[in-house]
C-alpha cells in the first residue's frame, strides 16, 4: 500500500523514526533506569509506610479513632510520596543532555513526556495503590472499603503525576526546585484528594462509590487531555528560557 494513501497515519507505521517506536523506547528506557536505581522506587513506598506506622503511635491506638481518619491520612500520606519521586522526572535527563534531544527530536514532545510520565505511575503510583490496602489494616479501616481504597488511589495517583509533571517541568532547571514544585503542585491536587477521600468514606458508611469514582476517572481523563501538552511547553520555557 502506498503510504501517502494513509495520510497522517503514516509516521506512526514508519518502524524508522514513527512516533509510536520512539514512544515504546521512552517508556524502555525510563523502566530500564528506574529498575537500575530502585532507591527511587522505594523511597516513596518506604516513606508512605512509616507515615502510616508511626502515626496511630503519635495519635491514638484506637481503633475507632484510626478507622475515622484512616482515608484522609493514606490520601495525604500517598499525595506526599509520590511527591518526593516528581522532583527527578525530568532532572537525570536534564544533567546528561538527554532532554536536550528530546525537544529536538522529530516527534510530538507532548507523547514522549506523557511516556516518561506514565513510567513515573507504575513504578511509584501504582506500588502506592497496591500497598494501601495493607497499611489500612494497621488503622483498623473497614475490609469493605479496601477495593475502592486501591481504585482510587490507583485513579488519582495517575492524576497525580500527570499534574505533578508540570511542575517538575517548569522546575527543572532549577538547583534547588523541591520546595518550589510543592508549592506548585500541591493546590491543584486539592479537587483529586478530596473526591479520593470521600471514595473511601462512601465506602466505609456504605453509601454510593460510583460518583467519586467518576469525578476522579473524569480528573483524569481531562489530566490525558491536557497535561502532556503544558509539560511540553513547560520544557521548552525551562530549557529554552
Amino acid at each position: 500500500m502506498d503510504s501517502s494513501a494513509i495520510g497522517p497515519v503514516a509516521p506512526l507505521l514508519d518502524h524508522k523514526g514513527g512516533l509510536m517506536i520512539a514512544v515504546k523506547a521512552t517508556l524502555l528506557r525510563d523502566l530500564t533506569l528506574l529498575l537500575r536505581r530502585r532507591g527511587e522506587i522505594l523511597n516513596p513506598l518506604v516513606f508512605f509506610a512509616l507515615v502510616i506506622t508511626l502515626f496511630p503511635m503519635a495519635i491514638s491506638p484506637d481503633p475507632a479513632l484510626l478507622a475515622i481518619i484512616a482515608p484522609g491520612l493514606l490520601w495525604v500520606a500517598a499525595l506526599l510520596a509520590a511527591l518526593l519521586s516528581l522532583d527527578s522526572l525530568f532532572r537525570s535527563d536534564y544533567d546528561d543532555g538527554s532532554l536536550e534531544q528530546l525537544l529536538l527530536a522529530p516527534h510530538s514532545l507532548a507523547a514522549l513526556s506523557l511516556a516518561k510520565v506514565a513510567v513515573h505511575w507504575l513504578l511509584t503510583g501504582l506500588p502506592l495503590a497496591l500497598i494501601a490496602p495493607l497499611l489500612g489494616v494497621m488503622l483498623s479501616l473497614p475490609t469493605g472499603s479496601y477495593a475502592v481504597l486501591a481504585l482510587s488511589l490507583a485513579l488519582g495517583s495517575a492524576s497525580l503525576s500527570l499534574i505533578g509533571a508540570i511542575g517538575a517541568a517548569l522546575t527543572v532547571g532549577l538547583a534547588r526546585g523541591g520546595v518550589l514544585l510543592s508549592l506548585l503542585v500541591l493546590p491543584l491536587t486539592i479537587p483529586v484528594l478530596i473526591f479520593g477521600v470521600g471514595a473511601v468514606q462512601a465506602a466505609i458508611v456504605g453509601s454510593g462509590v460510583a460518583a467519586h469514582l467518576a469525578i476522579l476517572g473524569a480528573l483524569l481523563a481531562a489530566s490525558l487531555m491536557l497535561a502532556p501538552w503544558a509539560i511540553a511547553a513547560s520544557l521548552r520555557i525551562s530549557i529554552n528560557g
